[in-house]
């Protein structure tokens, strides 16, 4: 059995609808009728970019060579494309889970039940595989398992293999892995928040003990560098950090805290795990997005509320009378935060007033899955497989061209960039196109 790799680049541009290429929106914001309404531990643990699932990893080791295993591949290539020709496509041997990611890396990474497979951002070429998932059991149950985030840094990659115990894989040099036992308060089930600015975030929850209650929770902070912990802190209620920190001031760790009444946002000094302030929080909160010198977050009604570096809203944006939406998560681009409606448009706002300024309107419904990123002054909003990326120029709110391909595929695209490239995919593929 064979499978390509890597497809070089594809020269035609002529736009094709191919049958089954699931054109419609299957899971926008409200979240279709097959999920049901997530608890508010549930969000905490898995839901947008709020700290990710505590279970153990088992982490194994490829070898140097990182070459993925060729099974046939899991559909044809796609055979138009409408937009920018790419420098290249990558087609891996299963679907990719994006929503894995507690952060999209500065790489083009293709990330599956098979593991993390580094590409070269200028070829294409597969380079190290990362496995860190366990084999499935034989005569387990035929649904897998929920699959752990995954927390990548600028070299490694981060995992709770064991209770209380940490690994790191480093992206292309396996001499560079590492293995860290954590301290005694830490023994436990680990939960690895994200990395920020060469600190790594985390919580822990112990087994209840004669000498330890069962409300005993800590957070951590790692410095990657040296291995040593910066802080840890004990907390009464259920609290998660959400990465990456924020420049309030001062670098700001923001929590979100459970108890039995609802949830709150807590600010805590990142260099110390000190508490700042805390403001109340919606009784789910669905996500929270750190800014530069803000925190958004849902303000109830469907709309944002941006928080001021003291904990109080500075403005809130909001569905007026007659209008049915519901914000995601919101990006920040120098003085503006752009707003993303499910429905479909996109509107730009002065970050410190919250001011509208631009409006414009895209021609697919958004998806809670979607995770747009700013790169060199164009906003790239992924849609469902057969919608493809759209751009938009963040100054003034103008449309740029939309890249699709008429691969069949039923996942919302993702988008990552670096300084030379996007990466575009969604299903299997994976394209990389020049960013200017």
């Amino acid at each position: 059995m064979q499978s390509p790799s890597s497809e070089g680049p594809v020269r035609e541009k002529s736009w094709q609808w191919d049958a089954d290429g699931g054109g419609a929106c299957e899971d926008v914001i409200a979240g279709g009728a097959e999920r049901g309404r997530p608890s508010r531990r549930g969000l905490l643990i898995g839901a947008g970019v709020l700290a990710a699932g505590g279970a153990a990893w088992a982490l194994g080791r490829s070898g140097d060579s990182g070459a993925l295993p060729r099974p046939a591949p899991t559909g044809p290539p796609p055979t138009a494309l409408s937009g920018p020709t790419p420098l290249w496509t990558y087609r891996g041997p299963e679907t990719m889970t994006p929503e894995r990611l507690t952060a999209m890396p500065g790489r083009p990474v293709h990330l599956s039940r098979s593991g993390l497979q580094l590409l070269d951002p200028a070829t294409g070429a597969p380079g190290r595989l990362l496995v860190f998932d366990p084999p499935p059991a034989r005569g387990g149950p035929s649904d897998p398992a929920p699959l752990d985030k995954v927390v990548i840094g600028p070299d490694h990659l981060f995992a709770a293999v064991h209770e209380g115990h940490l690994e790191a894989r480093h992206l292309t040099d396996p001499a560079a892995d590492w293995s860290l036992p954590l301290p005694d308060e830490l023994q436990g089930q680990v939960s690895l928040a994200g990395y920020d600015r060469g600190v790594l975030y985390g919580s822990s929850w112990g087994r209840p003990r004669a000498d330890r209650p069962l409300s005993d929770h800590h957070l951590f902070a790692l410095r990657v560098a040296d291995r040593s912990l910066l802080w840890t802190v004990r907390t009464e209620q259920d609290e998660r950090p959400v990465t990456p920190t924020t420049n309030v001031g001062s670098p700001v760790l923001v929590c979100v805290r459970v108890f039995g009444g609802g949830t709150e946002l807590v600010a805590r000094d990142a260099a110390t795990g000190r508490e700042l302030w805390t403001a109340p929080g919606e009784e789910e909160l669905r996500w929270c997005v750190p800014g530069a010198n803000s925190i958004y977050v849902p303000d109830g009604n469907g709309g944002v509320r941006m928080l001021r570096p003291t904990g109080e809203t500075g403005w809130t944006h909001s569905p007026a009378r007659g209008e049915s939406w519901r914000a995601l998560p919101p990006v920040e681009d120098g003085p503006r935060v752009l707003v993303l409606r499910d429905q479909g448009t996109v509107t730009g706002h002065d970050a410190w007033s919250g001011g509208q300024v631009w409006s414009c309107r895209l021609p697919d419904p958004l998806d809670r899955r979607s995770r747009p990123v700013v790169a060199d002054g164009t906003l790239y909003v992924p849609g469902p497989a057969a919608g493809g990326v759209s751009a938009i120029h963040t100054t003034a709110g103008q449309p740029g061209p939309t890249f699709r391909d008429s691969g069949p595929g039923k996942d919302v695209w993702t988008v990552a960039a670096d300084r030379d490239r996007l990466y575009l995919g969604h299903d299997d593929v994976l394209h990389a196109l020049p960013l200017r």
